[in-house]
């Protein structure tokens, strides 16, 4: 079976179900996320934000390790995804992807880039991914410390200009865009032979 014969591929009128189970995963992943982040800021001792955000740094492990599937997964597929339209609005889709792609990879790794820095073990979802060493290593530290909140923040504003533009390319402007990753590649034809 070719990938153009298998629903589980992209497709350029379409994305296949590996990339759309992987796209709603992280949103999901992500809506958790921005959730107990927010819930933390306004008072990290309420406990529904101590219980979110006591499954942070799992659920941020998680959700990097689903955008390094579905990065391995859009290269695997490159020439048969659905093209960004030319101009401007194609040319901005093409950045803003970029950009999220980059901020998706960032603001975890700093986060485990802290946590090794600190000499505390990570564990995710209670299986150990690393022990901690016990010493405090101040130059893997400080740029999570600087960045890691920030360009979390900066994450929730492409995700949330990212849907915003989902949500006009389907319902303004009465694009296929939205349909694309919610229902997917059209079936492939059976030949018969």
């Amino acid at each position: 079976m070719t990938n153009d014969q298998s629903t589980l591929f992209d497709h350029p009128e379409g994305y296949g179900s590996v990339s759309r189970a992987l796209h709603w995963l992280m949103a999901v992943l992500f809506a958790w996320q921005f959730l107990s982040a927010i819930l933390h800021a306004i008072d990290r001792e309420m406990p529904v934000a101590r219980f979110f955000w006591s499954w942070h740094m799992s659920v941020g492990f998680l959700l990097l390790a689903a955008v390094v599937l579905r990065g391995v997964w859009a290269l695997v597929n490159l020439g048969n995804r659905p093209a960004h339209p030319a101009g401007f609005l194609g040319a901005a889709a093409r950045l803003g992807h970029l950009a999220l792609y980059l901020l998706m990879i960032a603001v975890p790794l700093l986060a485990v880039l802290r946590t090794y820095g600190s000499g505390r073990g990570l564990s995710v979802f209670g299986i150990e991914v690393f022990a901690g060493g016990g010493e405090r290593i101040p130059a893997l530290m400080a740029p999570a410390n600087a960045a890691h909140g920030l360009l979390g923040w900066a994450l929730l504003a492409l995700v949330l200009g990212h849907t915003a533009m989902a949500l006009a390319h389907a319902y303004l402007w009465r694009e296929g865009t939205l349909a694309r990753m919610w229902r997917g590649r059209p079936a492939p034809i059976a030949r018969i032979e």
